[in-house]
């Protein structure tokens, strides 16, 4: 794969060889993220997990404490007094069964969250074969099937992030943007591993996280060391 010239020089400042501290790791990923638009910094965490077992499945939710960056659009599917509660919160897009064509066969999905209250659920699960593929399926663990839609929103909008395996145990989740502090996005890093590692199914054995990398959208990955997160 060819790479730009910008990729290139930003790279030679990686040693692949290396596995870096938390610090030294967010210096490297903000002084390669040199595109011309403010970059995503992401974290690739590969876990010792095997996905395949219900029982070692990881999914959940936090709080980033800066925030992704993101403008976030939220849908909500409610009803009545929670549509109204939904509406105040600041959710974008708020109703029940009429989105539903919208979203079947419009193919609509103006939004980055889906939050649904439980009542909901039956309506929102024949949206499965659409949501689903795109994580965009409410879920309790999540936090995005609930009553009190108020706090979901007001949640999503500071800067809550789900986290899950995909198919290969990894979990991809973002940590801010290249034109946050170091600080920031390193506040951010430590409170999504905590997240990560209070969420350790009991039957893992062995190594628990396996490799850590941090990038941003164009640059080169960087590797911390996973044995010093843990």
């Amino acid at each position: 794969m060819k790479r730009g010239k910008r990729y290139v020089e930003a790279a030679k400042a990686v040693d692949r060889a290396t596995l870096y501290d938390t610090a030294e790791a967010i210096s490297l990923v903000k002084k390669s993220a040199v595109a011309k638009f403010d970059e995503t910094i992401e974290a690739h965490i590969r876990t010792g997990c095997d996905g395949r077992h219900a029982d070692q499945q990881i999914r959940g939710a936090v709080v980033l404490p800066h925030g992704t960056g993101k403008t976030v659009r939220v849908l909500v599917f409610a009803k009545d007094a929670k549509a109204e509660e939904a509406k105040a919160a600041g959710a974008e897009y708020v109703g029940a069964e009429e989105l539903i064509p919208r979203i079947q066969n419009e193919g609509w999905l103006d939004f980055d969250v889906v939050v649904a209250t439980p009542d909901m659920m039956g309506v929102v699960g024949r949206l499965g074969r659409v949501l689903g593929p795109k994580g965009l399926m409410p879920n309790p663990k999540a936090g995005t099937v609930t009553m009190d839609v108020t706090k979901a929103v007001h949640d999503i909008k500071a800067g809550k992030i789900e986290y899950r395996l995909d198919k290969t145990n990894i979990i991809h989740v973002p940590v801010g943007k290249a034109s946050f502090t170091e600080e920031q996005l390193s506040d951010n890093f430590q409170t999504l591993i905590e997240a990560i590692l209070k969420a350790r199914p009991s039957t893992v054995k062995g190594q628990y996280l396996k490799s850590v990398t941090l990038t941003s959208t164009m640059g080169p990955g960087v590797k911390l060391n996973p044995m010093k997160l843990a």
